[in-house]
């Protein structure tokens, strides 16, 4: 039996997903796009929170050029088409917060699997490069959609272009990543983060998820429409009030997710 190419701790209403192939800095193979895209589908209520990060000293160094069939050649369009879309759905479609921790060098479509995540926080020593073009590829697995939207149209065309490192305190100062933080603090600053995030009000996060990621479809008019649906659906849940008994009562909220 293969080993696996991640692990799965789930630790008080959090969901860690570690990949798992260090010798290869978490380089992505079929067996791992599966057992992500499982680790992310059906969960049950007590996960709250999903972090995605890496094992070892990198968090993910993009497609295993090595994942070929046996005397031939990758077919990048069906693998994108049958392997990465499910897994990226898996991750924006991820009825709970998602948070990549990315503890080392995220290149190429491990940038852009990072970059797919609700929130991005990175070790100040952690670094994105978009490599495609260094081995005559194009962006892909979401990258051509997340990276522009983020950072404006001339950094994502540079940074794809000149496919130059960028590091993760620049990341932040651009918009591309939510932080960078310290080395020394990056394991707990994470946990703490994600330990917020499960705690908190899940209905209203799912919420506000979905308009943000289905928004750039919409106008205005339709959008408010939008908002105001959600907001009747989050305005009749028993999160809301208890948050409105907790801030008249002058205590922290005890929310149930619902």
């Amino acid at each position: 039996m293969e080993p696996s190419t991640i692990t799965v701790t789930d630790e008080g209403g959090v969901r860690i997903v570690a990949l798992n192939r260090p010798t290869v800095m978490n380089a992505i193979n079929r067996p791992m796009r599966q057992e992500l895209t499982a680790a992310l589908t059906n969960l049950d209520a007590s996960v709250r929170c999903v972090v995605l990060t890496g094992v070892g000293r990198a968090f993910c160094s993009g497609q295993d050029l090595s994942d070929a069939p046996e005397g031939g050649a990758l077919d990048f369009e069906a693998v994108l088409r049958n392997e990465y879309e499910p897994m990226l759905a898996a991750i924006t479609g991820c009825p709970v917060p998602t948070i990549a921790a990315v503890n080392g060098a995220a290149a190429g479509a491990g940038a852009n699997l990072a970059l797919a995540a609700d929130v991005v926080i990175a070790a100040e020593s952690a670094s994105f490069i978009q490599a495609f073009t260094r081995i005559g590829l194009m962006p892909d697995a979401g990258g051509t959609f997340w990276l522009p939207r983020q950072i404006g149209m001339a950094r994502a065309m540079g940074a794809m272009l000149f496919a130059d490192r960028i590091p993760a305190r620049q990341a932040a100062d651009w918009g591309m990543i939510w932080e960078a933080v310290a080395d020394t603090d990056f394991d707990a600053h994470w946990r703490a983060r994600a330990a917020q995030l499960a705690s908190g009000p899940t209905l209203a996060y799912r919420a506000l998820k979905t308009a943000l990621r289905t928004g750039w479809s919409r106008d205005l008019e339709a959008q408010l429409a939008h908002e105001a649906a959600g907001q009747g659906i989050c305005g009749q849940s028993a999160d809301f009030r208890e948050g409105v008994a907790a801030f008249l009562e002058k205590r922290s909220p005890v929310f149930k997710g619902s």
